[in-house]
């Protein structure tokens, strides 16, 4: 309906956009829709280009967007209006992308305007709940919710008996709107860490860093810079404390020095090592000029993010990986509960780090242990 305003002013163009064609041609959809309410009038339909054309001139297309690059077939054109159907289906790029295609010609009383319609989940889930339900109101970015109590023309009673076979969190997003609901995690649950007081004075500690050098803006969601702090003792792991940031490369050295004074030389220092020169010179920034008189060392991961978590994953499940109080927890578990699928993963793999590094200190502490034996 909202792109249909302005349909009797000239030059006006309009585009809805679906992730798919075979989305758009569903019946319901919104170019079914369009049929339904616009046959019999005087806009003419042209299904090789799927835009009706208005008396005036105006125009109504439906496209659809399936993977990133299609956003290109889009770069020479100009809309008034542009319109997303079930914006969580779609990468933030793309969406902000069409921003480009909004343009008017000079003296033109028509507004630019961007409109989405979309249920929680999905592939976006994270960035549209972050760019409308947090930044939202801040950012002058209008969010209008909508329940199953707001359309009186639907089988309410028999539209909540569908719901019924739906898992518990798919059904709160789809009946409640609920943004805040989570799918359990396929590598971790929130019942398997237990929170403690502290940890024990004897167990062996590292501090093992992730590294991001990425500042907040607004509309984006880089990743985190996170250390993790673990500790071992009896085959059981204490994650004593994460630090996070997203800043820029300095604020990151300033908050990893200040971080290792805190923790105290006795707490060895591990740092991912990115791939190519890259990474050989950050490694080696920080053992010159940051973490001078600690011990600390970079080192490459090897195997995927899921494979390298799988230890701390069986740890877990096991009850053997406690969780120091702090307020970092909460965080800790909404990224844990939905590793691997989430769209963070930075808290996950600074732990993973840690635990591989005292994995390995355990297993040459044991060995020269049997030397000294025998």
């Amino acid at each position: 309906m909202a792109a249909l305003w302005y349909v009797d002013v000239p030059g006006y163009a309009a585009i809805l956009f679906r992730q798919s064609y075979s989305d758009l041609a569903l019946p319901g959809a919104i170019m079914d829709r369009s049929k339904e309410w616009l046959s019999g009038t005087a806009a003419h339909w042209n299904d090789n280009t799927k835009t009706w054309t208005f008396p005036c001139g105006a125009t109504l297309t439906f496209g659809y967007l399936e993977n990133d690059r299609d956003k290109y077939r889009y770069q020479g054109a100009e809309f008034s209006f542009c319109g997303f159907d079930e914006l969580t289906q779609f990468p933030e790029t793309v969406y902000r992308y069409l921003f480009s295609r909004l343009r008017r010609l000079t003296g033109s009383t028509v507004p630019l305007r961007m409109r989405a319609a979309t249920n929680p989940g999905g592939v976006g889930h994270e960035w549209v709940f972050q760019r409308f339900l947090v930044e939202g109101k801040r950012a002058g970015r209008l969010f209008m919710p909508a329940f199953l109590a707001d359309n009186p023309y639907l089988d309410q009673a028999a539209y909540l008996e569908s719901l019924k076979e739906l898992d518990p969190h798919t059904r709160a997003q789809l009946l409640a709107g609920d943004w805040f609901a989570r799918p359990p995690g396929t590598k971790f649950r929130r019942e398997w860490f237990t929170i403690v007081d502290e940890a024990p004075a004897a167990a062996r500690s590292v501090r093992f860093w992730d590294l991001a050098a990425t500042a907040p803006r607004s509309g984006a969601d880089p990743d985190w810079t996170c250390g993790a702090l673990v500790s071992v003792l009896d085959g059981r792991y204490y994650i004593r404390d994460i630090r996070r940031t997203r800043a820029t490369p300095g604020s990151v050295e300033a908050l990893v020095k200040q971080t290792a004074e805190l923790d105290g030389h006795a707490v060895d220092i591990w740092m991912e090592e990115e791939g190519g020169s890259g990474g050989k010179i950050t490694i080696d920034n920080y053992a010159r000029k940051v973490l001078v008189g600690w011990t600390f060392r970079g080192i490459r991961s090897t195997g995927d993010k899921e494979l390298r978590a799988n230890p701390v994953s069986s740890a877990a499940e096991a009850g053997n990986v406690l969780l120091v109080r702090g307020a970092w927890i909460s965080e800790f578990l909404d990224e844990a509960e939905s590793f691997p699928g989430g769209s963070h993963d930075d808290q996950i793999d600074a732990v993973s780090g840690a635990v591989a590094q005292l994995t390995t200190e355990n297993d040459v502490s044991s060995f020269l242990a049997s030397v000294r034996r025998v």
